[in-house]
C-alpha cells in the first residue's frame, strides 16, 4: 500500500521545490570552469576589462543552455540565442545613447513584443527570444566605454569560446571510437532501451509511462541527429550508420506500442532484442543473434520483422538515413508566432518587460541608485519572470526572490574578504562552473547566475550592490505577478490551446493517412485495403506522420502540466485540456495498431473500429471546452 505524503503541497508549490536529478554533467562543468573565468582574466591581461565582462556574461548565458545532447544540435542550441544576443545587445546600446527615457521605453516594449511571439516557435526560439531580451536592456543599462559593434563581437566571442569546447572536448565515455557522434550514439541507444521497457511493461499499468519514454527517446534522437550541417545528407559512414540505426528502431517502437496497446503481456525474452541492438549501438560492435519472438499475432510478426530489418541494418553498416522530419513552412512559423499563444505570450513579455524599463528608468533618473548607473537588471529578471517553459508563474516568482537573495547575500560575503580583482576572477570561474549543475533547479540556477553577475561587474567597476540587487528583484516579481493575472483580449491559455490544436491537426492527419483517403474510408462496403500499398515510401509518409503526431502531443503535454501548475486564477483557464490530451494520445496509439494490423492482414478488426469511434466522439464531445481544433475526420466502417 502507498503511502500518501504528509503534507498535500498546492501544485504551483510542489513544483517549485522539486528538483531535476541525474549525473553530474561534468563535461559542462569543466567547460563552464573555462569560459567566464578565464575570458575574464585574459580581459584584464589585455586591459579591455568591459569587453571582457560582456564576453563572459556571453559565456554564462550560452552555459544555461548548453544542456546534454549531440555536438550537431548544441550550435544550434547555442549559437542561435548568441547571434540573438548580440543582435539585442547592439540594438540596445545605440537605443540607450541617441533614444531619451520614454522613446527608449517604447522601443523595447516593441522588441519585447517581437520576442515574445517569436519565442512561441520552439524551445530554441525561446531561448533566443530571451537573450535578445536580457542582452538589450544589458546593452541599454549598463554603461561601457565601447561602441555598440565591439560589444556585439565581445558577446559573440564568449558565446562561440564556450560552443568551440563544446565541439571539441571529448565528453566521458567517448575515449573510443568516433568521439564526435557520441552524444548521438547515446541517444539512439536510449531509443532501443526505451523500447525494451515498453515491452516489458506490456499488459501492465506502466504501458503507458513507457510509451511516453519511447516517445521522449525519439523525439531526443531525432534532435540529435537533425542538427545542422553543412552538407544536406550525413557525409561519414560513422554518422550514416546512426541514421539507418535510428530509422530501424522506428517499426520497432510501432510494433511495440502495437503489443502495448493490445494490453497482452509478452514473453520477458521479447524485450532481448532491443536490449542487444542498444548494446551494439553504444559498444559500435554486430549485434550478434537475436531471438525471434512468437509470430502468433500481427504486432508480434510486426516485431519479429522489424528486429530482422533492424539486424540487416546493423551489420550491413548502413541502410536508410530518412530522419522523418519535415521542415515548418513559413505559413507553420507565422501561425506560431501570430496565433493565439504567439499573441497571448508576446503581449505579456511585452507589458512585463516595458514596465520593467519604465520602472528601472525611473528609479535611475531619480537617482535612487546612487553611485552606480547599471540599471538593467530590472527588466532583465523580468524577462526570465515571464518565460513560461521555465515553470509555473508563481513558481518563477518564488524562486527567482529565494535565489536572487541567497545569491547577493553570499556575494556580499565573498565581496568582502576577497581579493581584487584576482578572488573575483576565480569566484566567476567556480560559478561557471556551477552553472550547468544549478540548471536543475530555477533558484538555484538564479543563485549562482547572480553571484556570477555581481563579481563580473565589480571587476569592471561597479561597487557592491547586493541590496539593490534584491531590491530591484522583489519589484520585477511584482511586475510579473501583476501582469500575469490581468485580464488581457482573447482567451486566456492560448498557448495551451495552440499546442492542443497542433496535436490534433497532427493526430487526425496520421489517423487519415492510415485508414487512406477519406472518401475511401467511408465507402459502405467497409474500409480500404492498406496491405495492398503500404510499400517503402508509404511507411516512410506513416512514420513521418507519426512522430509528428506524438511529438506535438509531448509538447502539448508539457505545457498542459504547466499551467495545470498555476495558481487557481490561471490554472482555470485550462481546465479539461489534459482530458482532450489524453484522448488524443490514445488515438494515436490505436491508429498506430491499426496501421501495423492493416500492414499484416488489409482489415481493421471490430474492436479496433469500435475504440476509434468512441475515441472520436469523445474527442468531439469537448472541443468546446477547450476552443474549436479541427474539423472532425469520417468515421471508418467495416462490413457486416
Amino acid at each position: 500500500m502507498s503511502r500518501r505524503p504528509l503534507l498535500d503541497l498546492p501544485p504551483w508549490l510542489a513544483h517549485a521545490l522539486r528538483t531535476q536529478r541525474g549525473p553530474v554533467p561534468w563535461s559542462a562543468v569543466v567547460r563552464g570552469a573555462l569560459t567566464a573565468g578565464p575570458l575574464l582574466l585574459a580581459a584584464l591581461g589585455l586591459g579591455r576589462v568591459s569587453l571582457g565582462v560582456v564576453a563572459a556574461i556571453a559565456a554564462m548565458l550560452a552555459g544555461i543552455n548548453d544542456r546534454p545532447g549531440s555536438r550537431r544540435a548544441s550550435v544550434k542550441r547555442i549559437g542561435v540565442p548568441a547571434l540573438a544576443g548580440a543582435v539585442g545587445l547592439c540594438a540596445g546600446t545605440y537605443a540607450g545613447q541617441y533614444a531619451g527615457p520614454v522613446p527608449l521605453t517604447l522601443l523595447l516594449t516593441v522588441l519585447g513584443l517581437l520576442a515574445g511571439g517569436i519565442s512561441a516557435v520552439g524551445p530554441v526560439a525561446s531561448s533566443a527570444g530571451t537573450q535578445v531580451l536580457v542582452a538589450a536592456a544589458i546593452g541599454a543599462g549598463m554603461p561601457l566605454p565601447e561602441s555598440g559593434w565591439q560589444r556585439g563581437l565581445a558577446f559573440l566571442a564568449g558565446a562561440g569560446w564556450l560552443l568551440a569546447l563544446r565541439l571539441a572536448l571529448p565528453t566521458p565515455g567517448s575515449a573510443g571510437g568516433d568521439f564526435r557522434f557520441d552524444g548521438e550514439r547515446a541517444a539512439v541507444a536510449r531509443v532501443y532501451d526505451a523500447i525494451a521497457d515498453l515491452l516489458e511493461a506490456a499488459g501492465s499499468a506502466h504501458a503507458e509511462d513507457r510509451r511516453a519514454a519511447v516517445t521522449a527517446a525519439l523525439d531526443q534522437a531525432q534532435d540529435a541527429l537533425a542538427g545542422p550541417r553543412l552538407r544536406r545528407y550525413a557525409s561519414s559512414a560513422a554518422e550514416r550508420r546512426l541514421h539507418a540505426q535510428y530509422a530501424a528502431a522506428l517499426p520497432l517502437a510501432e510494433a511495440a506500442t502495437a503489443l502495448a496497446w493490445a494490453g497482452e503481456t509478452v514473453s520477458p525474452r521479447t524485450a532481448t532484442g532491443p536490449r542487444r541492438l542498444a548494446d551494439a549501438v553504444r559498444a559500435q560492435s554486430p549485434t550478434g543473434p537475436l531471438p525471434a519472438p512468437d509470430r502468433s499475432a500481427p504486432a508480434l510478426r510486426a516485431l519479429d520483422d522489424a528486429l530482422l530489418h533492424a539486424a540487416e541494418t546493423f551489420d550491413r553498416g548502413d541502410g536508410r538515413r530518412d530522419l522523418h522530419t519535415r521542415r515548418r513552412t513559413a505559413r507553420q512559423l507565422l501561425t506560431a508566432v501570430f496565433g493565439r499563444g504567439g499573441r497571448e505570450y508576446g503581449l505579456r513579455v511585452a507589458l512585463c518587460f516595458g514596465a520593467g524599463v519604465a520602472a528601472a528608468q525611473a528609479l535611475h533618473h531619480a537617482h535612487w541608485y546612487g553611485h552606480h548607473t547599471h540599471w538593467y537588471w530590472l527588466p532583465a529578471t523580468a524577462v526570465f519572470l515571464v518565460k513560461p517553459d521555465l515553470g509555473p508563474l508563481a513558481s518563477r516568482v518564488l524562486c527567482r526572490a529565494a535565489g536572487t537573495v541567497l545569491g547577493a547575500l553570499v556575494f556580499a560575503v565573498f565581496a568582502a574578504v576577497l581579493p581584487r580583482p584576482e578572488g573575483l576572477v576565480v569566484l566567476v570561474a567556480v560559478c561557471g562552473a556551477l552553472v550547468p549543475v544549478a540548471t536543475r533547479h530555477f533558484a538555484a540556477q538564479t543563485a549562482v547566475v547572480t553571484v556570477l553577475v555581481l563579481a563580473l561587474v565589480m571587476v569592471g567597476g561597479e561597487p557592491q550592490a547586493s541590496a539593490g540587487r534584491i531590491g530591484e528583484t522583489l519589484l520585477a516579481c511584482a511586475i510579473v505577478l501583476v501582469v500575469g493575472h490581468l485580464p488581457l483580449p482573447g482567451q486566456r491559455g492560448g498557448g495551451v490551446r495552440q499546442r492542443l490544436t497542433e496535436a490534433a491537426s497532427a493526430a487526425y492527419a496520421y489517423l487519415t493517412h492510415v485508414l487512406g483517403e477519406v472518401e475511401a474510408v467511408t465507402q459502405p462496403g467497409g474500409v480500404a485495403r492498406k496491405g495492398d500499398r503500404a510499400g517503402a515510401g508509404d511507411r516512410a509518409v506513416r512514420w513521418t506522420l507519426r512522430r509528428e503526431a506524438y511529438r506535438a502531443l509531448a509538447e502539448a503535454r508539457t505545457a498542459i502540466a504547466l499551467s495545470a501548475a498555476e495558481l487557481p486564477a490561471l490554472a482555470r483557464h485550462t481546465a479539461g485540456t489534459d482530458e482532450v490530451a489524453a484522448l488524443l494520445e490514445r488515438l494515436v496509439d490505436t491508429t498506430t495498431a491499426c496501421a501495423v494490423h492493416l500492414d499484416d492482414t488489409g482489415r481493421l478488426t471490430p474492436r479496433q473500429t469500435q475504440h476509434l469511434g468512441e475515441l472520436l466522439d469523445r474527442l468531439e464531445e469537448r472541443r468546446e471546452r477547450v476552443g474549436p481544433t479541427v474539423p472532425p475526420v469520417p468515421r471508418p466502417r467495416v462490413a457486416a
